[in-house]
């Protein structure tokens, strides 16, 4: 076995001679000979990814002429506890039939081929750049516009009970203990009644990522276009929802030796997200009014504690069910740590 097929097994459950016929077909859709493959392959891991594990494939074609790359995901192991595959993979190709995303060039058991976008993906500084930020704001109101197939009613309360239920199935005793575990179904309740209750009944609802850190953000440095990526969480929420998600996410960089440490001193100030709301409902053309604008503001500020819940727990259950290498149990406890700190704060507790 050389040491390109090793390095693609990390992902477990396939083995690299399996992914290496996936790609000849690609290849050969593409042109190319399996030997061409083989030859000149470079196998480049991709970080930051918490879900799967991500590489970039690269060969050369052609008497060498022409450099081909394609993306290779490996599903993480437990994963589909979070979503179903086959409903994540429609989603995927719609993305792309809608001329937003990657296309699916092959799938295989444990994992996909997709279409590797001549774009960077962003970093941490990169989403607090006024400029990039900007871009962002109107895509992510793009993005919501779009019309996907499956059920159009809001997903996280659903979600967040689902997931309680499948952190106290997993969790020891001590886990569920120190998590609050036993407590927190109360506390989805208030949490849902005090946020979509009457005053809120008429929030935009769209088509959210619900997963909008900077790693699944990638630019066109030439054109400036920007492309959302990743989108196993994806689904019908509150669109404040998920601009709360973007917010909470500039707290994060999963580029540094301790990935799973969060900043909240970096969220951002009241100026940035009040920039960020004007351009994501200026993104149509139409100009907002400040109450427009306050409003969404406030709402996208509640959101910020469904956001800690969420994320706390996909933490927690991800602890156990996922091998990559992240202390997600210490993310888990920072995520819960902010929602006891600001739900008092941000609600008429």
């Amino acid at each position: 076995m050389t040491v390109k097929t090793m390095e693609l097994e990390k992902g477990g459950g396939v083995t690299g001679e399996e992914i290496m016929e996936v790609l000849a077909t690609v290849a050969a859709e593409l042109g190319d000979a399996a030997e061409e493959v083989e030859e000149t392959m470079q196998v480049i891991p991709l970080k930051g990814a918490m879900t799967n594990e991500v590489f970039q494939i690269k060969w050369r074609s052609q008497n060498g002429c022409v450099l081909r790359r394609v993306l290779v995901r490996l599903y993480g192991s437990g994963v589909e506890i979070f979503f179903n595959r086959e409903e994540e993979v429609r989603t995927f190709q719609c993305v792309a039939e809608h001329g937003q995303g990657p296309r699916l060039l092959a799938r295989f058991a444990a994992g996909r081929v997709e279409e590797f976008l001549h774009a960077t993906t962003l970093s941490a500084a990169d989403i607090r750049d006024p400029e990039i930020s900007a871009l962002i704001a109107s895509k992510m109101r793009e993005f919501h516009k779009l019309h996907m197939p499956g059920d159009k009613k809001v997903q996280i309360w659903h979600k967040l009970r689902k997931w309680l239920n499948l952190a106290k199935s997993l969790s020891s005793t001590k886990d569920a203990k120190n998590f609050g575990l036993e407590d927190m179904d109360e506390e989805i309740n208030k949490l849902e009644n005090l946020i979509s209750g009457s005053e809120g009944c008429h929030q935009e609802v769209g088509f959210c990522h619900n997963d909008l850190q900077y790693g699944n953000i990638m630019m066109d440095k030439d054109t400036r276009s920007i492309t959302i990526i990743d989108y196993e969480y994806a689904s019908y929420n509150p669109i404040a929802y998920d601009l709360a998600n973007h917010f909470c996410e500039m707290a994060a960089d999963y580029q540094t030796d301790t990935p799973h440490l969060l900043d909240y001193t970096k969220y951002p100030d009241f100026e940035e997200r009040q920039r960020f709301v004007k351009i994501y409902l200026s993104a149509e053309g139409n100009k907002p009014s400040n109450a427009e604008v306050e409003q969404l503001m406030n709402d996208a500020e509640k959101y910020t504690l469904a956001n800690h819940l969420f994320w706390g727990l996909w933490g927690l259950i991800s602890s156990y069910v996922n091998k990559i290498d992240f202390d997600y149990k210490e993310y888990a406890r920072q995520r819960f740590q902010q929602y006891w700190l600001k739900k008092f704060t941000l609600l008429d507790w």
